[in-house]
């Protein structure tokens, strides 16, 4: 009788046992479908996103990499890209107008769909960008517009005619007489608008000359020298007026060699070297300020709504500012604005 009994409550034990293998293998399979249903989900999410798989391809070339300006500006289109998880793809030609050339002929065998492109000559560029457009590639021009404006979709700059402006009242305001020098950067429409917006408003004022000038490219490291040489020439000035700020530097650093302390600096940029030195520094003066975070956010922007066939503004002017000694503390030193 004992033993029967033990053989049923085996019997039992092992049909609950059973049962309970039955329920988990059960509940292991919903776990699998669940997780199977969500990887799906997900996948059929993002191909949504990217209208069916498609990662856009940017490429964006600017005149050189030799400066801030253009790294932040690439920080805040390398952001939007990143979240998009689409491709972007930036190249630096160094001031080379024929290698900038090769890297948009590059970008077209790539097939990119968007071009950022800030051009080394405003002109020179135009053959390899017609190819570009020929190939469906949307133009976005940055900082530096096109001598030839139809060959871009969305242009976007600073007002750099009114840096010019700026820099040039600001003088005014502070000297009653002045002898000036110019750095400059004869191939870029933007430094020539800069420098043309300085010549217009001193202008009919016999009082300010100009009694030199000299193409530096925008680099410190060609402006220094051009400096010395026009030192050298004749210093008998009061006042650099330098297309950016990079310029700009170049011109205090040969200054300072001289010991011109009493020679006024302006720049156009409002980079963070410019304004430490406009706050520590007598000869730095002022600088009309561009924001190349608005820049790059922008520019990012217009591609997406492009993307989107979103209606854009094909030509974007982001007002300028000067900072001087008497604002200087309401900017941030360290970054760009």
């Amino acid at each position: 009788m004992y033993k029967m009994k033990r053989k049923e409550n085996a019997g039992e034990i092992t049909s609950i046992k059973g049962t309970a293998m039955k329920k988990m293998k059960q509940y292991l399979m919903q776990i699998c479908i669940c997780l199977c249903l969500i990887v799906a989900l997900s996948v059929y999410c993002t191909i949504q996103f990217k209208s069916d798989g498609k990662q856009i391809k940017i490429g964006v070339t600017y005149m050189t990499m030799n400066n801030t300006f253009y790294l932040v500006i690439t920080n805040e289109i390398e952001k939007v890209v990143n979240e998009k998880n689409d491709l972007l793809y930036v190249r630096d030609p160094a001031l080379n107008e024929e290698k900038q050339i090769e890297q948009i002929n590059d970008f077209i065998k790539m097939k990119i769909d968007y071009l950022i492109i800030n051009p080394v000559n405003s002109s020179h560029v135009e053959k390899a960008l017609q190819d570009a457009k020929e190939e469906g590639i949307r133009i976005i021009v940055i900082d530096a517009p096109l001598e030839n404006e139809n060959l871009s979709d969305c242009t976007i700059v600073s007002d750099n005619y009114d840096a010019g402006v700026q820099c040039a009242r600001h003088m005014m305001a502070h000297l009653e007489q002045a002898s000036i020098v110019l750095l400059e950067h004869n191939s870029v429409i933007s430094a020539v608008d800069r420098i043309q917006g300085f010549l217009d408003t001193i202008q009919g004022y016999p009082q300010y000359q100009v009694i030199a000038r000299a193409d530096c490219l925008g680099q410190t490291e060609i402006a220094l020298p051009k400096t010395r040489e026009m030192i050298a020439a004749n210093d008998d000035f009061q006042v650099v007026m330098a297309l950016n700020d990079p310029s700009a530097l170049g011109a205090l650093a040969a200054l300072e060699e001289s010991h011109l302390d009493h020679v006024l600096v302006y720049g156009v940029d409002g980079s963070p070297d410019m304004k430490k030195l406009i706050s520590s520094s007598d000869s730095a003066m002022a600088t009309a300020s561009q924001s190349p975070i608005q820049m790059g956010k922008k520019a990012i922007q217009v591609v997406y709504q492009m993307e989107s066939k979103k209606d854009y503004e094909k030509e974007i002017i982001i007002p300028v500012s000067m900072i001087e000694k008497s604002n200087i503390d309401e900017y941030t030193i360290s970054g760009w604005q």
